[in-house]
């Protein structure tokens, strides 16, 4: 009997299934084709998570790539109980002391001229915030992004999102543009030594966009490393370039940290490798440590501009205390435990690790990202970077087993990409304890596989 169809029988057996019976009777599938994790967690901590019949799970994925402080940190914890017994919700018009802390203390993180915070829940929200306000001050309409973007699924952010999500729902908002992907990997177009040409890519991308343009550009909305898109750091200069190209055009820039904001790269913001300064920063996963909490920031001019021409983005939990001073707690421990240096050494010996997980198994083909962001590519070939959508499967699901949560991303034209991001907080230990299991998981997702692998 082969591991998975006994886990399968033991799982139908467990204490879980009648709670998986009610969840496959009464809950709307809302991950594609994918289903819903085998197990019921009942409790969270640090680094763990633990289920209903006691397992204990590494999680590499920090919740959904959001509690950088790891799970239930007892300085959340201990705020969400002082202030829900204070002040949890106003009316959206009222200010209340967490929230300007909030805004003056995002600010202080931030390079000039960002300084005006609008405070919501939802990256998706925060992104259709942005260019609410883009197209409303800069009297356009089309917005340019990624070609594997991911922004969110509300209707402006879904619009400028290609990685997923786009069939099958009727035409998206007119004047979205995909920018191709500076992929170093797999380059598109390329150098006569065959590496990544990204300015002429990203010349040829521009010129395909003004070919389209009715002459409405608005914005182009970015992730600076593309994160469902495959863990994707596009070269150095390249954001440089890209910001000329929206000058060119009086676009501007919004640059989407849901994911890589507040010290998870190393630093407390990626774009800030580049030496910019985009004209809408959005906030959010992050910033609430697994709470929901996002921000979009800008200048004062931007805000004005807007606020003069009547900016509209009034919603039910716009400015709510309760997780604004979570959002004060998350930057007080980041800036007080030095978490951007810490992410810094910690992503170090991740890299490390992983690479020697390179060394051997032919299955892996590329290693990428920054800091406690990492990106580990399996192919089938390392020459030819063919791809196995199988492979990745059986590895992530032999993960779990081991007791590892990852998520891979598994798109047309690249192999199954494994998004690490484990908290910020994080020991040593744990780090070793996950590569130890992914060296273990890899190992035996090939031999099950039984396919001759190209080195």
């Amino acid at each position: 009997m082969s591991s998975s169809t006994s886990d399968t029988r033991a799982l139908a057996s467990s204490p879980d299934s009648a709670a998986r019976a009610e969840a496959e009777r009464h809950l709307v599938r809302y991950a594609g084709h994918a289903d819903f994790v085998g197990e019921i967690i009942t409790r969270a901590a640090g680094s763990f998570l633990y289920t209903r019949d006691g397992r204990k799970i590494l999680d590499f994925t920090s919740g959904q790539m959001s509690a950088i402080l790891g799970h239930s940190h007892p300085e959340i914890v201990e705020t969400v109980r002082r202030q829900i017994g204070e002040l949890d919700h106003l009316y959206s018009g009222m200010l209340s002391p967490p929230v300007i802390d909030l805004a003056a203390g995002l600010a202080a993180t931030l390079p000039a001229p960002l300084e005006k915070a609008l405070l919501l829940t939802t990256g998706a929200e925060a992104n259709e915030a942005a260019i609410r306000m883009a197209k409303l001050v800069t009297g356009g309409h089309e917005i340019v992004s990624f070609a594997r973007s991911w922004h969110g699924m509300t209707q402006a952010a879904a619009g400028a999102t290609y990685s997923a999500g786009r069939r099958g729902y009727g035409p998206a908002a007119p004047g979205n543009f995909a920018l191709p992907v500076p992929h170093a990997y797999r380059p598109d177009i390329t150098t006569a030594t065959g590496e990544l040409d990204w300015r002429r890519q990203l010349d040829l991308g521009f010129d395909l966009i003004d070919a389209q343009s009715t002459g409405s550009l608005a914005a182009c909305l970015i992730e600076p490393i593309l994160s469902s898109g495959g863990i994707i750091e596009p070269p150095l200069g390249y954001l440089t370039a890209l910001r000329d190209k929206c000058r060119e055009r009086d676009m501007l820039l919004i640059v989407d940290e849901a994911q890589t904001g507040l010290c998870r790269t190393g630093s407390w913001y990626a774009f800030e490798g580049e030496g910019i300064v985009p004209d809408i920063l959005v906030l959010s996963k992050t910033l609430g440590a697994g709470l929901p909490l996002a921000a979009v920031l800008t200048s004062a001019e931007i805000e004005q501009r807007a606020h003069d021409r009547g900016f509209l983005f009034f919603t039910t939990h716009v400015a709510d205390p309760l997780v604004a001073a979570v959002g004060n707690t998350v930057l007080e421990v980041l800036r007080r435990d030095g978490l951007d240096a810490r992410a810094a050494h910690l992503g170090a010996i991740l890299r490390e690790g992983l690479e020697d997980l390179g060394q051997r198994h032919a299955v892996v083909g590329d290693i990428r990202g920054r800091g406690l962001l990492a990106g580990l590519e399996l192919v089938l070939d390392r020459k030819t970077k063919q791809g196995s959508d199988e492979l990745g499967a059986l590895v992530t699901r032999r993960c779990l087993e081991l007791g590892l949560h990852m998520n891979i991303v598994q798109l047309p034209g690249m192999g199954g990409v494994f998004r690490i991001a484990p908290p910020l907080t994080a020991t040593e230990d744990e780090l070793a304890l996950g590569l130890s299991i992914l060296d273990t998981a890899i190992g035996d997702a090939v031999a099950s596989l039984g396919v001759r692998i190209g080195s």
